[in-house]
């Protein structure tokens, strides 16, 4: 039987407000600089992993049909768009002005920013743009805008997840594919997907592909408003400093995208079509305090299962189910930077699932995944 999902009050589901105390450590970074910059990774990929280690695993169940108030969850989702904005447009102002930070300590600082808004603010914009009212939607937009990556609202929702962990999504890593190899590939491939998805959009309702109701206009317009912002602040530097964290926050979510479905591939039919989508299909983290961190998108099987289901009702699986990782995210990013050891650990497991859940497949290089 699953838990009760507890919902009297802000302090039962304070403990995903834990992005909240990014805050002061990026606030004690701007000020003192120096040492203090590596406060920022520090925290995000070291405390995280020594706490998970410390806090364990959450492997008990919400009841997913809870209809009780989930007002204090949502909240913090709703509360960070201008939580974000004002963060890197007050770092903009403080670095474009103040005179004990050096140059090179004004791009660490804008790159702790980043941390920041792409392992936060893109997480809470994912969990925004799955939700089926219309403000919510675009609020996710707008955070994925203020990082220059709109257009993977359309990419995640319409691509993604109808193709993942096939050969026609891009944002699938390949078996044994660095993430060197898969970075540029899901960069370019995302927003080559996305376009096209757009344009038939336009084509069917017989409107004009590059007409203002094709929202690659909101996503680009937002773009060129915020770096507007930025430039009025801090001039071409400051330009240059907000593209240093978008592409870091960029970095966040595909190092991300590579784990969440690393190696897994769906069975080919008879028929040519791939089997629909299954909890096995992405890698599942119950740990407890990154959980908390991003508000349960480690627990992306279920996800994949149930998209618009809020992050406080999502599901995590046994192995049975679903292919577990062995570490919480921050530890699995930075793994990822080191191709010669994630494979070491994870292709073992990549070849153990596919054994495990696809006896009879022998050869797997039709899959190219």
């Amino acid at each position: 039987m699953p838990d009760p999902l507890p919902t009297a009050g802000l302090n039962r589901a304070l403990p995903f407000w834990l992005s909240l105390s990014l805050i002061p450590v990026i606030a004690t970074a701007a000020w003192f600089g120096g040492w203090t910059l590596l406060l920022v990774p520090a925290y995000g990929f070291g405390m995280m992993t020594l706490l998970d280690a410390v806090a364990g695993v959450e492997d008990r169940n919400p009841d997913p049909n809870s209809t009780d108030d989930l007002f204090w969850y949502k909240l913090i989702t709703w509360i960070w768009l201008p939580i974000q904005l004002t963060c890197i447009f007050s770092a903009l102002w403080w670095v474009t002005r103040t005179d004990h930070l050096s140059p090179r300590e004004g791009l660490y600082l804008m790159m702790g920013i980043g941390v920041i808004s792409g392992a936060i603010g893109i997480v809470y914009a994912h969990e925004l743009m799955h939700q089926k009212n219309r403000w919510e939607r675009r609020l996710g937009e707008w955070l994925m805008t203020s990082v220059l990556y709109g257009h993977f609202v359309t990419e995640h929702l319409v691509v993604h997840h109808t193709h993942v962990a096939t050969p026609k999504d891009a944002a699938t890593a390949r078996y044994n594919e660095s993430f060197y190899r898969f970075f540029p590939r899901v960069l370019i491939g995302s927003l080559i997907s996305a376009w096209k998805v757009e344009a038939a959009r336009m084509r069917k309702r017989n409107r004009p592909v590059f007409g203002l109701q094709n929202p690659f206009w909101r996503y680009k317009g937002g773009a060129i408003l915020v770096l507007a912002i930025a430039y009025a602040i801090g001039g071409w530097t400051g330009v240059g400093l907000y593209a240093v964290q978008a592409f870091v926050a960029i970095l966040q979510l595909e190092q991300i995208n590579y784990i969440e479905h690393y190696g897994l591939t769906r069975k080919r039919l008879e028929t040519g079509k791939f089997e629909p989508a299954a909890p096995r299909h992405s890698w599942n983290a119950a740990h407890r305090v990154t959980n908390y961190l991003l508000i349960n998108l480690q627990r992306h099987s279920d996800h994949h299962v149930k998209p618009d289901r809020r992050f406080p009702l999502l599901q995590t699986y046994a192995e049975t189910d679903a292919p577990q990782l062995p570490f919480g995210y921050p530890l699995m990013v930075l793994m990822s930077y080191n191709p010669w050891l994630w494979r070491k650990v994870m292709n073992p497991k990549v070849r153990r699932w596919r054994s495990m859940y696809y006896p009879e497949i022998l050869d797997w290089s039709a899959a190219k995944t």
